[in-house]
Protein backbone atom coordinates (compact mmCIF):
# COMPACT_ATOMS: atom_id res chain seq x y z
CA UNK A 1 0.00 0.00 0.00
CA UNK A 2 2.57 2.57 -1.10
CA UNK A 3 0.18 5.39 -1.80
CA UNK A 4 -3.43 5.82 -0.91
CA UNK A 5 -6.04 4.94 -3.51
CA UNK A 6 -8.89 6.40 -1.45
CA UNK A 7 -11.47 9.09 -2.11
CA UNK A 8 -10.15 12.29 -0.50
CA UNK A 9 -11.69 15.60 0.53
CA UNK A 10 -10.52 16.96 -2.84
CA UNK A 11 -12.82 14.48 -4.64
CA UNK A 12 -16.10 15.27 -2.87
CA UNK A 13 -18.68 18.05 -3.15
CA UNK A 14 -19.69 19.14 0.35
CA UNK A 15 -21.58 22.36 -0.47
CA UNK A 16 -24.63 22.54 1.79
CA UNK A 17 -24.05 19.01 3.09
CA UNK A 18 -23.46 17.80 6.64
CA UNK A 19 -19.94 16.38 6.94
CA UNK A 20 -18.92 14.35 9.99
CA UNK A 21 -15.12 14.40 10.40
CA UNK A 22 -13.46 11.91 12.73
CA UNK A 23 -10.45 13.78 14.10
CA UNK A 24 -7.83 12.81 16.65
CA UNK A 25 -8.25 15.35 19.44
CA UNK A 26 -6.83 13.01 22.10
CA UNK A 27 -4.68 15.80 23.52
CA UNK A 28 -2.92 15.97 26.89
CA UNK A 29 -4.78 18.04 29.50
CA UNK A 30 -3.65 19.35 32.88
CA UNK A 31 -6.32 20.88 35.11
CA UNK A 32 -8.56 21.32 32.07
CA UNK A 33 -5.84 23.11 30.05
CA UNK A 34 -4.41 21.63 26.82
CA UNK A 35 -0.64 21.22 27.23
CA UNK A 36 0.11 20.23 23.62
CA UNK A 37 -2.21 21.12 20.72
CA UNK A 38 -0.26 19.41 17.89
CA UNK A 39 -3.10 17.03 17.13
CA UNK A 40 -5.54 19.92 16.86
CA UNK A 41 -3.32 21.92 14.51
CA UNK A 42 -2.77 18.76 12.42
CA UNK A 43 -6.53 18.62 11.74
CA UNK A 44 -6.83 22.25 10.60
CA UNK A 45 -6.06 21.82 6.85
CA UNK A 46 -8.98 19.39 6.39
CA UNK A 47 -11.37 21.47 8.49
CA UNK A 48 -10.45 24.70 6.64
CA UNK A 49 -10.90 22.99 3.27
CA UNK A 50 -14.41 21.81 4.21
CA UNK A 51 -15.34 25.28 5.54
CA UNK A 52 -14.10 26.91 2.32
CA UNK A 53 -16.14 24.44 0.26
CA UNK A 54 -19.35 25.34 2.11
CA UNK A 55 -19.91 22.17 4.10
CA UNK A 56 -21.60 21.97 7.49
CA UNK A 57 -18.76 20.52 9.53
CA UNK A 58 -19.42 18.24 12.50
CA UNK A 59 -16.27 17.13 14.32
CA UNK A 60 -15.92 14.11 16.60
CA UNK A 61 -13.11 12.47 18.55
CA UNK A 62 -12.32 10.46 21.63
CA UNK A 63 -10.25 11.81 24.52
CA UNK A 64 -8.55 9.57 27.06
CA UNK A 65 -10.06 6.35 28.35
CA UNK A 66 -13.20 7.11 30.35
CA UNK A 67 -14.07 3.87 32.14
CA UNK A 68 -17.48 4.73 33.58
CA UNK A 69 -19.24 6.63 30.83
CA UNK A 70 -19.27 10.46 30.91
CA UNK A 71 -16.62 12.15 33.09
CA UNK A 72 -15.96 15.90 33.17
CA UNK A 73 -12.20 15.45 33.05
CA UNK A 74 -12.54 13.77 29.64
CA UNK A 75 -14.80 16.44 28.14
CA UNK A 76 -13.82 17.87 24.75
CA UNK A 77 -14.95 21.37 25.83
CA UNK A 78 -11.34 22.73 26.00
CA UNK A 79 -10.76 21.46 22.43
CA UNK A 80 -13.75 23.48 21.16
CA UNK A 81 -12.26 26.61 22.76
CA UNK A 82 -8.81 26.01 21.21
CA UNK A 83 -10.30 25.19 17.80
CA UNK A 84 -12.31 28.42 17.87
CA UNK A 85 -9.07 30.36 18.53
CA UNK A 86 -7.14 28.59 15.77
CA UNK A 87 -9.91 28.88 13.15
CA UNK A 88 -10.84 32.44 14.08
CA UNK A 89 -14.50 31.48 14.20
CA UNK A 90 -16.85 29.88 16.72
CA UNK A 91 -16.77 26.12 17.05
CA UNK A 92 -20.01 25.32 18.83
CA UNK A 93 -19.64 22.59 21.45
CA UNK A 94 -22.59 20.18 21.51
CA UNK A 95 -22.38 18.88 25.05
CA UNK A 96 -24.35 15.62 25.23
CA UNK A 97 -23.45 12.69 27.46
CA UNK A 98 -24.91 10.47 24.74
CA UNK A 99 -22.77 12.30 22.12
CA UNK A 100 -25.67 12.47 19.64
CA UNK A 101 -28.33 13.90 22.00
CA UNK A 102 -30.75 16.83 21.90
CA UNK A 103 -27.95 19.46 21.96
CA UNK A 104 -26.14 17.85 19.03
CA UNK A 105 -29.31 17.35 16.98
CA UNK A 106 -30.47 20.93 17.57
CA UNK A 107 -27.02 22.34 16.76
CA UNK A 108 -26.81 20.34 13.52
CA UNK A 109 -30.34 21.34 12.49
CA UNK A 110 -29.46 25.03 12.93
CA UNK A 111 -26.19 24.87 10.93
CA UNK A 112 -25.44 27.16 8.02
CA UNK A 113 -22.85 26.43 5.33
CA UNK A 114 -19.35 26.82 6.77
CA UNK A 115 -20.46 26.34 10.40
CA UNK A 116 -18.47 24.04 12.68
CA UNK A 117 -19.64 22.07 15.71
CA UNK A 118 -17.79 19.62 17.95
CA UNK A 119 -19.51 16.61 19.50
CA UNK A 120 -18.75 15.32 22.99
CA UNK A 121 -16.15 12.56 23.59
CA UNK A 122 -17.17 9.51 21.52
CA UNK A 123 -16.00 7.20 24.32
CA UNK A 124 -18.74 8.56 26.60
CA UNK A 125 -20.78 5.91 24.78
CA UNK A 126 -19.86 2.38 25.87
CA UNK A 127 -20.78 1.13 22.39
CA UNK A 128 -17.93 3.10 20.78
CA UNK A 129 -15.00 0.76 21.48
CA UNK A 130 -17.12 -2.37 20.95
CA UNK A 131 -18.28 -1.07 17.54
CA UNK A 132 -21.96 -1.70 18.40
CA UNK A 133 -24.15 -0.44 15.59
CA UNK A 134 -26.63 1.58 17.73
CA UNK A 135 -24.01 4.31 18.17
CA UNK A 136 -22.82 4.04 14.56
CA UNK A 137 -26.41 4.64 13.44
CA UNK A 138 -26.73 7.64 15.78
CA UNK A 139 -23.60 9.22 14.30
CA UNK A 140 -24.76 8.47 10.76
CA UNK A 141 -28.16 10.05 11.45
CA UNK A 142 -26.67 13.56 11.65
CA UNK A 143 -24.47 13.48 8.56
CA UNK A 144 -24.47 13.07 4.77
CA UNK A 145 -20.73 12.44 4.33
CA UNK A 146 -18.11 10.83 6.60
CA UNK A 147 -14.48 11.98 6.50
CA UNK A 148 -11.84 9.92 8.33
CA UNK A 149 -8.90 12.07 9.40
CA UNK A 150 -7.82 10.39 12.65
CA UNK A 151 -4.77 8.33 11.74
CA UNK A 152 -4.00 7.84 15.44
CA UNK A 153 -7.26 5.87 15.77
CA UNK A 154 -7.29 4.19 12.35
CA UNK A 155 -6.01 0.90 13.77
CA UNK A 156 -9.14 0.54 15.89
CA UNK A 157 -12.48 -0.67 14.49
CA UNK A 158 -14.70 1.59 16.60
CA UNK A 159 -18.12 3.10 15.81
CA UNK A 160 -16.64 6.51 14.95
CA UNK A 161 -13.71 5.15 12.90
CA UNK A 162 -15.25 2.25 11.00
CA UNK A 163 -18.78 1.25 12.06
CA UNK A 164 -20.37 4.49 10.86
CA UNK A 165 -19.41 3.70 7.26
CA UNK A 166 -22.03 0.93 7.20
CA UNK A 167 -24.69 3.64 7.37
CA UNK A 168 -23.18 6.57 5.40
CA UNK A 169 -22.93 6.23 1.63
CA UNK A 170 -20.27 8.85 0.91
CA UNK A 171 -16.86 8.54 2.57
CA UNK A 172 -13.42 10.12 2.17
CA UNK A 173 -10.11 10.60 3.93
CA UNK A 174 -8.82 13.97 5.08
CA UNK A 175 -5.47 15.61 4.36
CA UNK A 176 -3.83 14.30 7.55
CA UNK A 177 -4.69 10.68 6.72
CA UNK A 178 -3.45 11.20 3.20
CA UNK A 179 -0.15 12.63 4.44
CA UNK A 180 0.38 9.87 7.02
CA UNK A 181 -0.20 7.03 4.58
CA UNK A 182 1.78 8.64 1.79
CA UNK A 183 4.81 9.14 4.04
CA UNK A 184 4.66 5.79 5.85
CA UNK A 185 3.46 3.87 2.79
CA UNK A 186 6.14 5.22 0.47
CA UNK A 187 8.85 4.85 3.11
CA UNK A 188 8.11 1.19 3.68
CA UNK A 189 7.00 0.03 0.23
CA UNK A 190 9.05 2.14 -2.18
CA UNK A 191 11.83 3.71 -0.11
CA UNK A 192 14.67 5.73 -1.55
CA UNK A 193 17.69 3.71 -0.46
CA UNK A 194 19.65 3.26 1.74
CA UNK A 195 16.61 2.74 4.01
CA UNK A 196 17.36 2.77 7.75
CA UNK A 197 14.81 1.91 10.45
CA UNK A 198 15.47 2.71 14.11
CA UNK A 199 13.46 0.88 16.74
CA UNK A 200 13.59 1.62 20.45
CA UNK A 201 11.30 1.50 23.43
CA UNK A 202 11.10 -0.89 26.33
CA UNK A 203 9.77 -4.22 25.11
CA UNK A 204 10.67 -6.56 22.26
CA UNK A 205 7.14 -8.01 22.56
CA UNK A 206 5.62 -4.71 21.40
CA UNK A 207 7.57 -4.81 18.15
CA UNK A 208 7.84 -8.49 17.18
CA UNK A 209 5.96 -8.19 13.89
CA UNK A 210 7.51 -4.81 13.11
CA UNK A 211 11.04 -6.21 13.33
CA UNK A 212 10.07 -9.22 11.24
CA UNK A 213 8.41 -7.08 8.54
CA UNK A 214 11.13 -4.41 8.43
CA UNK A 215 13.88 -6.99 7.96
CA UNK A 216 12.33 -7.69 4.55
CA UNK A 217 12.39 -3.96 3.64
CA UNK A 218 15.38 -2.15 5.14
CA UNK A 219 19.10 -1.96 4.44
CA UNK A 220 19.95 -1.27 8.09
CA UNK A 221 17.93 -1.97 11.24
CA UNK A 222 19.05 -0.18 14.41
CA UNK A 223 17.80 -1.48 17.74
CA UNK A 224 18.13 0.55 20.94
CA UNK A 225 16.12 1.17 24.10
CA UNK A 226 15.16 -1.50 26.62
CA UNK A 227 14.39 -3.99 23.86
CA UNK A 228 18.08 -4.12 22.87
CA UNK A 229 19.05 -6.08 26.00
CA UNK A 230 17.04 -9.15 24.95
CA UNK A 231 19.00 -9.09 21.67
CA UNK A 232 22.26 -8.78 23.61
CA UNK A 233 21.28 -11.84 25.69
CA UNK A 234 20.54 -13.63 22.39
CA UNK A 235 24.16 -12.90 21.42
CA UNK A 236 25.36 -14.51 24.64
CA UNK A 237 26.09 -11.36 26.66
CA UNK A 238 25.46 -10.88 30.37
CA UNK A 239 23.29 -7.78 30.89
CA UNK A 240 23.02 -7.54 34.71
CA UNK A 241 19.61 -6.31 35.87
CA UNK A 242 18.72 -4.83 32.49
CA UNK A 243 15.21 -5.31 31.12
CA UNK A 244 15.08 -8.69 29.37
CA UNK A 245 12.18 -10.71 27.99
CA UNK A 246 13.45 -14.25 28.48
CA UNK A 247 10.56 -15.69 26.44
CA UNK A 248 11.73 -13.70 23.40
CA UNK A 249 15.44 -14.61 23.42
CA UNK A 250 14.95 -17.37 20.82
CA UNK A 251 12.93 -14.95 18.68
CA UNK A 252 15.81 -12.46 18.82
CA UNK A 253 18.24 -15.21 17.79
CA UNK A 254 15.97 -15.91 14.80
CA UNK A 255 15.91 -12.23 13.85
CA UNK A 256 19.71 -11.99 14.03
CA UNK A 257 19.93 -14.98 11.67
CA UNK A 258 17.26 -13.53 9.37
CA UNK A 259 19.14 -10.21 9.14
CA UNK A 260 22.34 -12.04 8.23
CA UNK A 261 20.56 -14.17 5.62
CA UNK A 262 18.97 -11.11 4.01
CA UNK A 263 22.16 -9.03 4.08
CA UNK A 264 20.61 -6.49 6.43
CA UNK A 265 22.94 -4.69 8.80
CA UNK A 266 21.38 -5.11 12.27
CA UNK A 267 23.03 -2.69 14.69
CA UNK A 268 22.87 -3.17 18.46
CA UNK A 269 24.39 -0.99 21.20
CA UNK A 270 28.13 -1.52 21.56
CA UNK A 271 28.19 0.36 24.87
CA UNK A 272 25.57 1.15 27.48
CA UNK A 273 24.87 3.76 30.15
CA UNK A 274 24.22 1.84 33.36
CA UNK A 275 23.00 2.63 36.87
CA UNK A 276 22.38 0.66 40.07
CA UNK A 277 18.60 1.08 39.75
CA UNK A 278 15.83 2.66 37.69
CA UNK A 279 15.32 6.35 38.61
CA UNK A 280 12.46 6.94 41.07
CA UNK A 281 10.87 9.37 40.42
CA UNK A 282 11.65 9.00 36.72
CA UNK A 283 13.45 12.39 36.49
CA UNK A 284 15.50 11.89 39.68
CA UNK A 285 19.23 12.63 39.65
CA UNK A 286 21.12 9.32 39.47
CA UNK A 287 24.74 8.20 39.21
CA UNK A 288 25.62 6.53 35.91
CA UNK A 289 28.62 5.10 34.10
CA UNK A 290 29.18 3.88 30.56
CA UNK A 291 30.44 0.35 29.91
CA UNK A 292 30.82 -1.87 26.84
CA UNK A 293 27.69 -3.89 26.13
CA UNK A 294 29.46 -7.19 26.87
CA UNK A 295 30.76 -5.90 30.23
CA UNK A 296 27.58 -4.81 32.04
CA UNK A 297 28.17 -5.41 35.80
CA UNK A 298 25.90 -8.03 37.40
CA UNK A 299 24.46 -5.47 39.86
CA UNK A 300 23.75 -2.77 37.22
CA UNK A 301 21.10 -2.18 34.58
CA UNK A 302 21.33 -0.53 31.17
CA UNK A 303 19.16 2.60 30.82
CA UNK A 304 20.50 4.34 27.69
CA UNK A 305 22.88 3.78 24.79
CA UNK A 306 26.48 4.86 25.39
CA UNK A 307 28.65 7.39 23.52
CA UNK A 308 30.24 4.89 21.10
CA UNK A 309 26.77 3.62 20.18
CA UNK A 310 25.52 7.17 19.67
CA UNK A 311 28.26 7.64 17.06
CA UNK A 312 27.64 4.22 15.47
CA UNK A 313 23.90 4.94 15.07
CA UNK A 314 24.48 8.54 13.90
CA UNK A 315 26.95 7.35 11.23
CA UNK A 316 24.38 4.85 9.92
CA UNK A 317 21.82 7.65 9.64
CA UNK A 318 24.23 9.98 7.82
CA UNK A 319 24.41 7.76 4.73
CA UNK A 320 20.66 7.04 4.65
CA UNK A 321 18.13 8.43 2.16
CA UNK A 322 15.05 7.27 4.12
CA UNK A 323 14.84 6.89 7.91
CA UNK A 324 11.91 5.68 10.01
CA UNK A 325 12.26 6.00 13.78
CA UNK A 326 9.94 4.49 16.39
CA UNK A 327 10.86 4.38 20.08
CA UNK A 328 13.41 6.19 22.28
CA UNK A 329 16.94 4.92 22.93
CA UNK A 330 16.68 5.06 26.71
CA UNK A 331 14.76 6.55 29.62
CA UNK A 332 14.56 9.91 27.81
CA UNK A 333 12.23 11.41 30.45
CA UNK A 334 15.31 11.62 32.69
CA UNK A 335 17.78 14.37 31.57
CA UNK A 336 20.78 12.18 32.48
CA UNK A 337 19.42 9.28 30.40
CA UNK A 338 18.23 11.31 27.41
CA UNK A 339 21.65 11.56 25.74
CA UNK A 340 21.12 8.61 23.39
CA UNK A 341 17.70 9.75 22.22
CA UNK A 342 19.02 13.31 21.75
CA UNK A 343 21.97 12.01 19.69
CA UNK A 344 19.66 10.05 17.38
CA UNK A 345 17.26 13.01 17.04
CA UNK A 346 20.21 15.30 16.25
CA UNK A 347 21.52 12.86 13.61
CA UNK A 348 18.09 12.79 11.95
CA UNK A 349 17.84 16.59 12.13
CA UNK A 350 21.18 16.95 10.33
CA UNK A 351 20.60 14.45 7.52
CA UNK A 352 19.17 15.23 4.08
CA UNK A 353 17.19 11.98 4.17
CA UNK A 354 13.41 11.76 4.35
CA UNK A 355 12.90 11.37 8.11
CA UNK A 356 9.69 9.89 9.49
CA UNK A 357 9.01 9.74 13.21
CA UNK A 358 6.50 7.02 14.07
CA UNK A 359 4.44 8.72 16.74
CA UNK A 360 4.30 7.81 20.43
CA UNK A 361 7.34 8.39 22.64
CA UNK A 362 9.73 9.10 19.76
CA UNK A 363 7.41 11.87 18.50
CA UNK A 364 7.15 13.25 22.04
CA UNK A 365 10.94 13.17 22.36
CA UNK A 366 11.57 14.95 19.04
CA UNK A 367 9.02 17.65 19.89
CA UNK A 368 10.28 18.03 23.47
CA UNK A 369 13.90 18.27 22.31
CA UNK A 370 13.11 20.98 19.76
CA UNK A 371 13.85 18.99 16.58
CA UNK A 372 10.28 18.80 15.25
CA UNK A 373 10.74 21.32 12.42
CA UNK A 374 13.79 19.40 11.14
CA UNK A 375 11.85 16.17 10.47
CA UNK A 376 10.07 15.41 7.19
CA UNK A 377 7.06 13.95 8.99
CA UNK A 378 6.04 13.27 12.58
CA UNK A 379 3.21 10.77 12.77
CA UNK A 380 0.21 11.58 14.96
CA UNK A 381 -0.39 7.88 15.64
CA UNK A 382 1.90 5.69 17.72
CA UNK A 383 -0.07 2.42 17.66
CA UNK A 384 -1.40 3.06 14.17
CA UNK A 385 2.03 3.75 12.68
CA UNK A 386 3.44 0.64 14.39
CA UNK A 387 0.68 -1.53 12.94
CA UNK A 388 1.24 0.08 9.55
CA UNK A 389 4.96 -0.74 9.79
CA UNK A 390 3.94 -4.32 10.58
CA UNK A 391 2.21 -4.43 7.22
CA UNK A 392 -1.30 -4.62 8.70
CA UNK A 393 -4.39 -3.21 7.01
CA UNK A 394 -5.86 -0.55 9.30
CA UNK A 395 -9.68 -0.78 9.71
CA UNK A 396 -10.15 3.00 9.63
CA UNK A 397 -8.51 3.12 6.20
CA UNK A 398 -10.00 -0.06 4.74
CA UNK A 399 -13.61 1.15 5.20
CA UNK A 400 -13.15 4.35 3.16
CA UNK A 401 -14.28 4.25 -0.45
CA UNK A 402 -11.58 3.54 -3.06
CA UNK A 403 -11.12 5.83 -6.03
CA UNK A 404 -12.59 4.39 -9.21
Amino acid sequence: MAGLNKVTVDDINVKGKRVLVRCDFNVPLKDGVITNDNRITAALPTIKKLIADGGKIILCSHLGKPKNGPEDKFSLAPVAVRLSELLGKEVKFANDDTVVGENAKAAVAAMKDGDVILLQNTRFRKEETKNIEDFSKDLASITDIFVMDAFGSAHRAHCSTAGITDFVKETAVGYLMQKEINYLGNAVEVPVRPFVAILGGAKVADKLSVIDNLLTKVDTLIIGGGMAYTFLVAKGYEVGHSLVDLEKVDYCKEMLKKAEAKGVSLLLPVDTTVAASFPDPIDAVITVQTVDSDKIPADMQGLDIGTKTQKLFADAVKSAKTVVWNGPMGVFENPILAAGTIAVAKALAETDATTIIGGGDSAAAVIQLGFADKMSHISTGGGASLEYLEGKVLPGIAVIADKN
